[in-house]
């Protein structure tokens, strides 16, 4: 197991992480990360961080994607489709990876041959988080153009629309894809699937900057600030909060802000990782009762500030699925397409019939496994080259007709 955290100098950490018997014998295990790498493959801060079984993917303000092969531990190239900050990659499998960025664009890839099956223009401005159905049918994302935004990722194109009063920075679905939350500054509105309405609003003191589910019903929120809260998004209820990271002593130091969170299943053991701009990564065991704080199990100091954050667990690693299967995919959204006559129900149980994947002819867009032209990690320097080849072009042409 591997923590991997990317930060403003430019820089992906690897710290792996192994439990050990104690030498009293009392069966606590000790965890000790030990740093295992780093990856400086960009040129700006990175903003986004992803892993499945074989790879870890960074995004970031150079506006690429950069592949790490954390078998071999070298880098596996880079993905240039977009014209924008990387702001959101999530995998889905082994087999894709979906990517969105503030040139409104959602990518998915084939995460074998790393060409772009799909372009899709998501948003009329930025997209700035996305979040795939644990059914691997829909995705949500949410933008800067006030819109949260459903879509059909077996045919790779838009379900539903839903105009909302402010732009949201984050959406999440549930663990079993029967809820999803959609933050707005401090406001976390929670919505059931089988209504597409909002069932109850979480409001934390501080502007939320991460959150994941601990379980179906009880998500782990951070803020600008350096405390964690758990909420029971039933009940709407703070279940306890806990100080993750410490602020400096120091009078001139920034505030410590927790930037990112990461909640997974390990040798019995429920742990959630967070990472802070003091340039510290957690990882903290999780209580069976989600009333009680969690113990800290490590801790490692980058001495950066960081951004984002990642967990890579090795395929051979004994990790627990806690939780029953997905929901299949019902309502997200009352809002129709343009064009819709359907009522909302209807519609909806035909867009998951719909959805149905057809394993044989297609991959997770619906499309044949054909690469979008000029996308992979050889072609984008040529594609590169030839853009900077034909800007000069552009240039004499002007000169001479003056």
């Amino acid at each position: 197991m591997e923590l991997v955290a990317g930060c403003y100098e430019q820089v992906l950490f690897g710290f792996s992480v192994h439990p050990e018997p104690n030498a009293s014998g009392d069966h606590q295990q000790k965890w000790t990360p030990v740093a295992d790498f780093t990856h400086h493959a960009h040129t700006a801060s990175l903003s986004a961080v992803a892993a499945n079984s074989r790879f870890v993917v960074t995004g970031s303000k150079d506006e690429t994607i950069h592949i790490y092969d954390m078998k071999k531990k070298i880098d596996h190239g880079a993905l240039v489709h977009h014209n924008g900050t990387i702001t959101c990659l999530k995998f889905h499998g082994n087999r894709h990876l979906i990517s969105g960025a503030e040139d409104g664009l959602i990518c998915v890839w084939d995460a074998k041959k790393w060409e772009c099956l799909k372009s899709i223009k998501a948003h009329k401005g930025h997209v700035t988080f996305l979040s795939i159905h644990p059914s691997g049918k829909l995705a949500l994302s949410v933008g800067t153009d006030k819109t949260l935004r459903t879509w059909n990722l077996v045919e790779g194109r838009s379900a539903f629309i839903k105009n909302i009063k402010q732009n949201a920075h984050i959406v999440e679905w549930s663990p079993r894809g029967e809820k999803y939350v959609v933050v707005i500054l401090n406001k976390i509105d929670v919505y059931h699937l089988d209504t597409a309405a909002v069932s109850g609003t979480i409001t934390n003191e501080k502007r939320v900057s991460s959150v994941t589910f601990l379980s179906e019903s009880v998500l782990a929120v951070a803020g600008d600030e350096e405390v964690v809260r758990f909420f029971d998004t039933d009940s709407l209820m703070c279940l306890c909060e806990f100080k993750a990271h410490e602020n400096s002593s120091e009078a001139s130091a920034p505030e410590s802000r927790v930037k990112d969170m990461f909640s997974f299943e390990i040798l019995e053991h429920h742990v959630i990782v967070t990472a802070s701009s003091d340039g510290f990564i957690k990882m903290w065991k999780l209580a069976q009762d989600k009333k009680v704080p969690p113990s800290l199990l490590c801790e490692v100091n980058t001495n950066a500030r960081l951004t984002c954050l990642g967990v890579w667990l090795d395929s051979v690693t004994d990790t627990k699925e806690s939780l029953p299967p997905a929901a299949e995919p019902s309502a997200v959204s009352k809002e129709q397409p343009k064009g819709s006559k359907k009522e909302s129900g209807d519609a909806v149980q035909e867009e998951a019939r719909k959805s149905k994947p057809n394993t044989k002819k297609r991959g997770l867009t619906g499309v044949s496994e054909k690469p979008t032209k000029g996308s992979g990690p050889v072609a984008a320097k040529k594609r590169k080259v030839g853009e900077i080849l034909e800007k000069k072009r552009k240039k004499k042409k002007i000169r001479v007709m003056q």
